[in-house]
């Protein structure tokens, strides 16, 4: 692992359930990094970001995420792994039954805040980062589609995490909100901390190019050329 890694894996195997999906994965993203992970459905993404976030066990191969030797990280590692993980999903998860602010106070008292001053403090930071600063009170029905996405980017930040993944984050929204969303992801990065995205959206990797992995026949390959549409499909 280099010294301006963030993650890094070394002769991975990466399974979903006991079948394996990618094997041989070798890459490493830089501490700000910008990096899109691309491949058609079922070809692996998911359970490569699964894998980071320690949802997956790595069976074979070895793995560095923030620190962590993900090969043989402990169960009370794991939640402080996630500390310094940021997870941004395609549809939400947000609790339908309380408001915005009780969403992410839940998710402060989870990881240990108590002091409410801090966390009225917090909440307010991350929700002016999205630009709802004014929608704390609101139910996420209240919330457009993008809206909710952006409750979720500010969940995401809420313990200051270096790593943001995004599973498809725009998968469900329109263009004009895909793009907020983007522009949003490129900020938070600017700022100093890696993004690994999960996309389909071939519009975005044109617009916005970054450096891109590609899983494909079981294989990840760093992408050196043009991105046909249809190895996103």
């Amino acid at each position: 692992m280099s010294i301006d890694s963030i993650i890094s894996f070394e002769s991975a195997a990466i399974f979903h359930d006991d079948h394996l999906v990618l094997s041989d994965v070798n890459f490493e993203v830089g501490k700000n990094e910008f990096i899109y992970l691309i491949g058609k459905v079922g070809s692996g993404k998911t359970s490569l970001i699964k894998t980071i976030n320690a949802e997956i066990p790595l069976k074979q191969g070895f793995a560095t995420v923030a620190d962590f030797k993900i090969e043989n990280i402990k169960r009370h590692q794991i939640p402080q792994l996630r500390r310094k993980l940021g997870i941004v999903f395609q549809d939400f998860q947000l609790l339908i039954d309380r408001s915005v602010y009780e969403n992410l106070k839940f998710v402060l008292g989870a990881t240990g805040w108590t002091n409410k001053k801090d966390i009225d403090k917090r909440i307010e930071e991350v929700l002016t980062k999205v630009g709802l600063e004014f929608q704390g009170h609101k139910m996420p029905h209240q919330l457009s589609g993008g809206e909710q996405q952006r409750v979720v980017i500010a969940r995401s930040l809420l313990n200051d995490p270096e790593i943001i993944l995004a599973d498809e984050p725009t998968g469900n929204l329109d263009p004009e909100t895909s793009e907020q969303i983007m522009q949003i992801l490129i900020e938070i990065q600017s700022a100093g901390r890696a993004v690994v995205m999960a996309t389909h959206n071939y519009n975005l990797l044109k617009k916005y190019p970054a450096r891109t992995l590609k899983c494909e026949g079981g294989k990840l390959n760093e992408v050196q050329d043009d991105i046909p549409m249809e190895l996103l499909m």
